[in-house]
């Protein structure tokens, strides 16, 4: 039976009265990979930030968060303390500013030990030994007492894996973990993170705007919008038969590597500012499918066969000749 690892029900964010999340319901089961999707500003990294607590003071968060069954949205420190790290890892996504520039990555992590496994001394060193082995740092004895700038950008990153698995947690989330480094080095830390989660056993949300990485670590996916879940499925199912015109807009964007070459066709527009959101759907200044009851009301996120998710007024129809984007995809590859 799937069991509920985290549970989101109706998780909104405001920031000084304007609100920026509009109810996100979301579950993530033990185990499993989950996929955060959609363009900058959509709400991804901040529906998880409000999960852990972790936004300014001036954000106003309402709705329901539990960990294994326990409420811990709005709860004292004490008990975020006692999540975070432990039950729940997050790697950020500039691991150059997340680490401590003047203190050694060895002491950094051997605090994380101390503090999520209560390690100490030569315990707690001989176990962040073996994470940076385990996250495929070189010669880890030998750099175990350089500083974050001796190591290149890829490597920072191997080391906030290691901090976040120091706590053994139950789930990790990775907040775009691949942004600020080279195609050869985003390649090996997906695998990285597909042997860790396969090793662990943990559940991982992937937070990207990447569809090629959520494809190669994910086994679900929800498409976010300007604040809003607007799809969500299975991924070869999702990839394979998008029906939201957001969704397929983003397959269109792909730029193909085999085949006839072929103008992109781009999503014309930009998220819409928070303080200035259009009637109805989000999406419909930028919808090649809109109608007018698009700007009627928002349209509610139906369930359907398999789990599936959408909301739409007016979906990408499924005509046998449609059903192709994940071929193509898969070209593009």
């Amino acid at each position: 039976m799937r069991t509920n690892l985290v549970e989101l029900r109706d998780l909104k964010v405001a920031f000084d009265g304007t609100p920026v999340l509009h109810g996100i319901d979301l579950d993530v089961a033990s185990g499993e990979a989950l996929g955060l999707v959609g363009e900058s500003g959509c709400g991804k990294s901040v529906t998880w930030l409000a999960a852990l607590g972790l936004l300014p003071g001036k954000a106003t968060v309402t709705g329901s968060v539990t960990v294994e069954g326990r409420e811990i949205l709005g709860q004292p420190r004490s008990v975020l303390e006692s999540v975070r790290g432990g039950k729940i890892a997050m790697i950020f996504q500039d691991p150059s500013s997340s680490l401590n520039p003047v203190q050694r990555i060895g002491r950094q992590i051997v605090e994380a030990l101390a503090i999520h496994r209560g390690l100490a001394g030569a315990a707690a060193r001989n176990e962040a030994l073996r994470l940076l082995d385990l996250v495929g740092i070189p010669d880890a004895r030998g750099r175990f007492d350089l500083y974050p700038h001796e190591f290149s950008g890829g490597q920072c990153q191997r080391v906030m894996i290691a901090m976040a698995l120091a706590g053994q947690p139950d789930l990790l989330i990775a907040d775009e973990p691949t942004t600020a480094l080279d195609a050869t080095i985003q390649a090996q830390i997906l695998d990285l993170l597909a042997d860790i989660r396969a090793e662990m056993g943990m559940a991982m949300v992937f937070i990207s705007h990447d569809l090629g990485a959520v494809s190669q670590v994910c086994d679900r996916a929800c498409v976010m919008y300007s604040g809003r879940i607007v799809e969500a499925g299975d991924i070869a199912d999702l990839f394979d038969r998008p029906r939201h015109p957001y969704t397929r807009g983003l397959f269109d964007a792909i730029p193909r590597l085999h085949g006839p070459r072929t103008r992109m066709v781009p999503i014309h527009g930009t998220v819409p500012n928070p303080a200035a959101m259009p009637k109805g759907c989000a999406f419909t200044p930028r919808c090649s499918r809109a109608l007018d009851m698009c700007s009627a009301g928002i349209p509610p996120l139906n369930v359907g066969s398999a789990g599936r998710q959408l909301a739409c007024t007016n979906p990408v129809p499924l005509p046998e000749q449609q059903r192709q984007p994940a071929r193509a995809f898969e070209a593009a590859f």
